[in-house]
């Protein structure tokens, strides 16, 4: 229970905020702190909001999609084949790919930061959508999670069953393996979505310029320009806590939607593998 309210407090406080002007989340005029405050209040925080620098938190917004999207698809092209291929199959140093694939994955990305950008930086792609979507793109745990599945859950007997038919391999894995890999695909995106989304340090050292930042390194910017957090220079800030709350709730929306419409997905990947037969 004490748990349960440690959570959900600052969650109904971010949802309430934006509804409420800086004056009434201090508490003026007797302003209970969870209390719904009007929808005018909403819609006069949202336009504040829309209208900082022009309208950028859509561009932050949209180089998010962009970076996330195209990074989800080019993991997806890697990771399936790659687990498909570990599980499925035995070649030389199979054993010493899989360890090091699982080694990887205990590295905290933010160890990785310094590294990859001496080398984004030494191929010149330090400020170009590639200095973000190419790191974004690798993926052990995703690897780890499509070998898991292809090992414990894809029947062999019909795998082969298909190549004395005489499809060759790369027709086993598009027409059967690929189809019946839907839940772990969905997986494997969603994890690799929400990380690419809410990963902030990569994107911030690799991109210079407010124009450039995805929504999570541009939300920053907006704390910059918000009094409460800058105190030395309020006569120039324009941002308030309720418009900074409602930012936040707008970065965290498309992970919201992508996973109401992928859960039965997602419930079926966690799940394969559990039982065998």
């Amino acid at each position: 229970m004490f748990f349960s309210v440690f959570f959900v407090l600052p969650l109904a406080w971010l949802l309430l905020a934006p509804t409420k002007s800086q004056a009434q989340l201090n508490g003026a005029n007797g302003e209970l702190p969870f209390s719904f405050g009007s929808f005018d209040q909403l819609a006069e925080n949202w336009n504040n909001l829309v209208n900082f620098q022009h309208g950028i938190i859509w561009t932050w917004l949209g180089n998010s999609v962009l970076y996330s999207g195209v990074a989800l698809v080019l993991t997806i092209i890697v990771t399936i084949p790659a687990g498909y291929a570990l599980a499925m199959t035995t070649f030389k140093l199979r054993r010493l790919v899989l360890i090091t694939t699982l080694m990887v994955m205990l590295i905290p990305n933010t160890a990785l930061a310094l590294p990859i950008f001496l080398e984004l930086t030494s191929v010149r792609l330090v400020g170009t959508p590639l200095s973000v979507i190419l790191p974004f793109a690798f993926f052990p745990f995703g690897v780890y999670l499509a070998y898991i599945y292809f090992s414990t859950t894809m029947s062999r007997d019909l795998l082969d069953a298909a190549r004395i038919d005489g499809a060759g391999e790369f027709r086993v894995f598009t027409k059967i393996a690929v189809p019946l890999a839907t839940p772990v695909i969905a997986l494997v995106g969603f994890f690799n979505f929400v990380s690419n989304w809410n990963n902030y340090f990569l994107p911030f050292v690799t991109q210079p310029g407010s124009r450039k930042m995805p929504i999570q390194v541009g939300l920053t910017e907006l704390i910059s320009n918000t009094p409460v957090f800058n105190p030395t220079n309020i006569a120039s800030l324009t941002i308030s806590l309720p418009q900074l709350a409602l930012a936040t709730l707008i970065s965290v929306a498309p992970v919201l939607v992508v996973f109401l419409f992928s859960q039965r997905f997602l419930v079926t990947g966690l799940t394969a593998g559990a039982t065998k037969e």
